[in-house]
């Protein structure tokens, strides 16, 4: 037996004896093939979300299920209007997967070459490519019987308290509700970029009934630099912690500008898709969200992590509407950011999957293999 073959069937066997029902099958005959399938599934909002340029009450998703041998890892794709894709884009790229890259392996531990290929397949595409990437991730883990962040080294306690999203609305009524439901956080993220006049009225409505620490998310809407530095000067004193991509991603010189003066760090939403984009931030930012989405999974948010701690950049971690699946597959990188905002799966009504918990705010991550989740039916049934 070579030496490959004997590491993998002995973390098989492991994962076996630790995790009932994830192990390998009687008599030890089973297929190589790694098998792909997915399933669309309409994630319903709790409340209409609306930011600076849209309002929405559903995210369109796919849900995927990666099979090898006895294993299965899930993964999925949120698909928020700005992406540019859909449900039939996204099926269309995993049925290229999974007819052109996938029958040329025959072993998932090679995620990089796998993901590589996957990655070259189209030029965007980013959701997809996650929910392939997250699937392999969730697979590879489940197989050696270890969560991600223990593989990748990470202290579990060392998580940060995740904020907890109110979009605007017109309706005092409305947003007081959405007060009320926040109620339980340590953090409320706020969307602003309407206005002034409608942006301090979101803040005033929030401060008249709890002072729990807020960060704002502008949305690429204020749109001069001496606007927004007096706003961040209003926000810096009513218990504000940071702003994300306060004016158009396209602008870096106003951008590094603002950081330079600003009271509040100043993070990199939009302006910050992928590994290549963090070297020209590096001075413009004070640090980058990392979106699973946006970068195409886990493999190349990990990376992200890495390239700007080492630029001396500060790491958010967000997340669009999703279900625990890919929300608990971002978790996995929590020890290292400092900063989250993985609610998506809380924000929803009809999350199908179990994962990631929230202890009093704080992300929590289980010792359950791979990024930690459960279907709540059978996958053919979601």
């Amino acid at each position: 037996m070579q030496r490959r073959d004997f590491f993998k069937t002995s973390a098989a066997m492991v994962a076996a004896a630790a995790f009932p029902g994830c192990g390998v099958p009687d008599g030890g005959v089973f297929s190589d093939d790694l098998i792909l399938d997915w399933r669309p599934y309409t994630g319903q909002l709790k409340y209409t979300f609306t930011i600076a340029t849209y309002s929405r009450t559903f995210t369109p998703l796919v849900l995927v299920r990666l099979r090898w041998r006895d294993f299965t890892g899930y993964g999925e794709a949120s698909m928020p209007q700005y992406l540019g894709e859909t449900t039939d884009s996204v099926t269309a790229f995993l049925a290229r997967v999974a007819g052109e890259v996938l029958p040329r392996f025959k072993d998932p531990f090679l995620l990089d070459d796998i993901l590589a290929e996957v990655d070259a397949l189209a030029q965007r595409n980013t959701a997809a490519k996650a929910a392939v990437d997250i699937a392999l991730h969730d697979l590879v883990g489940r197989i050696v019987g270890r969560p991600w962040w223990q593989i990748w080294g990470y202290n579990a306690s060392k998580t940060p308290c995740t904020s907890y999203t109110i979009g605007y609305d017109e309706s005092d009524d409305v947003v007081n509700e959405k007060i009320e439901e926040a109620a339980w956080t340590k953090v409320i993220k706020v969307k602003l970029g309407m206005g002034e006049k409608q942006d301090k009225r979101m803040i005033d409505l929030i401060r008249a009934r709890l002072d729990t620490v807020i960060c704002v998310d502008a949305n690429q809407g204020w749109k001069s630099r001496e606007m927004a530095l007096d706003m961040i000067h209003w926000l810096a004193e009513r218990n504000v912690c940071l702003i994300e991509q306060p004016m158009a991603k396209e602008n870096l010189d106003d951008a590094a500008w603002l950081t330079e003066r600003s009271p509040l760090p100043v993070i990199a939403d939009e302006a910050c898709q992928r590994l290549a984009d963090i070297p020209r931030l590096a001075g413009a930012y004070n640090g980058i969200n990392i979106k699973l989405m946006k970068c195409t999974g886990m493999r190349e948010a990990h990376r992200m992590a890495e390239l700007a701690h080492a630029l001396g950049m500060e790491v958010m971690l967000g997340c669009m509407t999703e279900t625990s699946v890919a929300v608990s597959a971002a978790a996995q990188l929590s020890p290292v950011a400092r900063w989250a905002d993985l609610d998506g799966n809380i924000l929803l009504s009809n999350d199908c999957f179990s994962g990631m918990r929230l202890l009093d705010g704080k992300i929590t991550l289980n010792d359950k293999p791979g990024i930690g989740v459960e279907p709540l039916k059978p996958f053919e049934e979601l």
